[in-house]
């Protein structure tokens, strides 16, 4: 599976991305807000290793995709939508960057494609994601995706000795018809 955008690949996984990944996810702004502390191989690599037996599946529900930059083809994150079964209405989408390519547009560009493939290769009725609410930056690209926030659970989850609270954002089917009027997604599907 590859999806091109006008900046980005976004392609299946392979094996050796774990390094580029594992690059990433040690940087202290990356790790602020997750559970982990410290980037760590074995971690990286079952990541990927999910990543890849999601290709086998049949049929293919889930979709967590590498994000390279096309004018260099490097690995700078991974964004992906997915069902929980294959007749599902809804799906959910996560992404993720590494912080030296935040605040560039990537992150809502590998968003935007991600959304419109689970919609138009799902034909679901809802897309949804969630945010820690302290991630202004998440909650940003999922407003400009044009979701709407429907809830906050409060004090959620806990990490690194404290409570989070969780924002819950979601668009609808005929909501992103609409906003793709105004906002015009470019994405294709590249064949192998």
């Amino acid at each position: 599976m590859k999806l091109e955008t006008e900046r980005l690949i976004l392609r299946d996984f392979v094996e050796d991305d774990w390094r580029a990944m594992l690059e990433y996810q040690s940087d202290p702004l990356y790790l602020r807000y997750y559970e982990w502390t410290e980037g760590k191989p074995e971690v990286v690599k079952q990541f990927i290793g999910w990543f890849l037996d999601h290709q086998k599946q049949q049929p293919r529900i889930k979709f967590q995709l590498a994000v390279v930059l096309k004018s260099n083809n490097q690995l700078i994150g991974n964004c992906g939508v997915r069902m929980n079964e294959a007749d599902s209405q809804e799906a959910d989408i996560g992404y993720e960057l590494n912080p030296k390519h935040w605040n560039q547009g990537y992150a809502t560009e590998a968003a935007s494609a991600i959304v419109d493939f689970g919609f138009s290769h799902f034909g679901v009725h809802r897309i949804w994601a969630d945010c820690i609410a302290d991630n202004v930056g998440s909650a940003h690209v999922l407003e400009k995706l044009g979701m709407k926030l429907e809830g906050r659970l409060r004090e959620n989850k806990h990490f690194k000795g404290k409570w989070w609270d969780t924002l819950i954002y979601a668009v609808l089917a005929d909501e992103w018809d609409s906003h793709k009027q105004n906002n015009p997604v470019q994405w294709k599907e590249l064949k192998d």
